[in-house]
């Protein structure tokens, strides 16, 4: 029964996933927005809700130390695994203004986090309201250079094609998030129920299983976004959802409880942060990640994935 429960969950991420880049695509042909925004609100929001669940609900139950852990896990996986897969399906195009952006916006979440872990050792209310204040002001610089953007992005040939109704859009959009999101409870749970058969602890389980669970929607839609050369939606996926994870996620759960930041996370807060400035060389080189750039930054997750099975 549980492997027949996997097998549905991953059918529902995938065909959820397929709605859901359909519905986004269609959603910025229609408001004549780039692609990357949509990507970097709509999408990131969506396929965050995973992480946000969590770590809501691990703040709410005293457990702050899964909601830092999950939210920082969820970033490395979505940086190295949902970019490097998606450039291994395809070689995803990098836009300058990504680089100067949005990307060093990402990376500077991240780094805030760690100073406020080392300043304090630990991440209270006020830092926490600090980062909700960051990711609303993100929110608010990215409405207005959406604005600028109107009119500019996609052309009148673009619009006189099939493009859905913003009610389509709309259903395709919640209806594949709702997908992505069951199918991903799914497949976490029965691999739990799997790997616990085969005599696997839960500490392994939860630093393996439920960050990869979590980050399921990223890679699911990031690689179908790719397979549809909307690259801009896939990569701005991922940086949406890393920003949306640290400053809005992170900034509920410690605004809830203050969360001790220890040792561990130091250390995996110092690898995010290196590993994201792996990923802008990369992409800096020739404004695009290939494949081999894809097959290093898989490879480097899963040695990073080994050091934190044995730490």
């Amino acid at each position: 029964m549980q492997y027949l429960i996997l097998i549905a969950g991953f059918i529902l991420l995938i065909k959820g996933a397929d709605f859901f880049v359909d519905g986004s695509s269609g959603l910025a042909k229609r408001l004549r927005v780039p692609t990357m925004v949509i990507g970097l609100t709509v999408v990131a929001m969506g396929t965050s809700l995973p992480e946000t669940s969590v770590s809501v609900s691990a703040a709410l139950a005293g457990k702050n130390d899964l909601a830092i852990s999950n939210a920082l896990g969820s970033n490395i996986f979505n940086l190295m695994i949902v970019c490097g897969v998606c450039a291994m399906v395809s070689p995803l195009s990098i836009k300058k203004l990504t680089l100067m952006r949005e990307f060093p916006f990402s990376v500077s979440a991240a780094v805030l986090l760690m100073v406020f872990g080392i300043a304090g050792k630990s991440v209270d209310r006020v830092e926490g309201i600090i980062l909700l204040a960051a990711f609303v002001g993100f929110m608010a610089y990215t409405v207005l250079e959406a604005k600028k953007s109107r009119e500019s992005e996609h052309t009148e040939e673009e619009l006189e094609g099939k493009i859905l109704e913003f009610w389509q859009c709309a259903l395709f959009i919640v209806g594949g998030a709702a997908a992505i999101a069951f199918g991903g409870r799914m497949v976490v749970n029965s691999a739990s129920e799997i790997a616990r058969s085969f005599g696997i602890s839960d500490n392994v389980i939860g630093l393996t299983i439920v960050a990869l669970g979590t980050s399921l929607p990223e890679l699911c839609t990031s690689i179908v976004a790719a397979k549809h050369g909307e690259t801009d939606l896939a990569l701005g996926n991922v940086i949406g959802s890393n920003i949306f994870n640290i400053l809005f996620v992170l900034g509920i759960a410690t605004t809830i409880s203050p969360i001790a930041f220890v040792t561990e996370n130091l250390v995996d807060c110092a690898a995010l942060i290196s590993m994201s400035i792996l990923t802008l060389i990369f992409c800096a080189s020739k404004l695009k990640l290939t494949r081999w750039e894809g097959a290093v930054m898989t490879a480097v997750y899963f040695g990073y994935m080994g050091y934190i099975c044995i730490r």
